[in-house]
Order: structure tokens, then sequence, then C-alpha cells
């Protein structure tokens, strides 16, 4: 069973950053894709940004924040981060990690518990 944990969430300011990170004790990490979702309070849960197994392959991003936040891993340390920046008050929501793979062409996904991030003014 593969459990990511997020951290990083907090409180900042609109025009400012944040980084989230997201681990997961798992033996073989590297062979997961990774996602970040975020879901705002009487909003639908929404996919922020996702990448496959490598920081060479494909990443892929919401048009609301393409060009702000940018998602990235280390395998060697279990751990994938979303680097977010000028941050806006539609930002805030909480950000889940997700880790994947398919399995006999079924997608299998794995969320965290969530990360509270709220932007002020």
């Amino acid at each position: 069973q593969v459990q990511p944990v997020e951290s990083g969430g907090g409180l900042v300011q609109a025009g400012g950053s944040l980084r989230l990170s997201c681990t997961a004790s798992v033996r073989n990490f590297s062979d997961y894709n990774i996602a970040w979702y975020r879901q705002a309070p009487g909003k639908e849960r929404e996919r922020v940004a996702a990448m496959s197994l490598t920081n060479d392959g494909p990443k892929i991003y919401n048009d609301a924040v393409k060009g702000r936040f940018t998602i990235s891993r280390d395998n060697a340390k279990k751990t994938v981060y979303l680097q977010m920046t000028n941050v806006n008050f539609e930002d805030t929501a909480v950000y889940y990690c997700v880790a994947g793979f398919y399995s006999a062409g079924h997608p299998v996904n794995y969320w965290g518990q969530g990360t509270q991030v709220t932007v002020s003014s």
C-alpha cells in the first residue's frame, strides 16, 4: 500500500511563493506517475499538474497555473515537489498528491491526505 504524505502548505501572501512536497515510502517510487490535485471550498477537485517517471518526461499543467507552478521529482529522495510562484487568491485550496500506475490498462491511484494552502492579501 502506497501512502503519499504532503507537506509544505500554509499561509502565503498573494504574489508570494510556496513549495509543496510529497513523499511516499515505497520501494519502487520511481515506477509511479505523480500528480497534484486541489480542491477549493465549494468547487470540484481539479488536477493542477502531472508528470511521468522522471524529470525528463512530459509534464502537464492546468491552464490556471501554467507558467506559475512547476512540478518536479527527486526519485532518490522519493519526493515530488510543487513549486508555486506568484500565487493568487484562486490558488487557495487543499492540495493532494497522487501516486499512480497502470495495471492491465487500468489506473491505480493512491491519494495523500492533503495539505491546506491559503493565499492572503
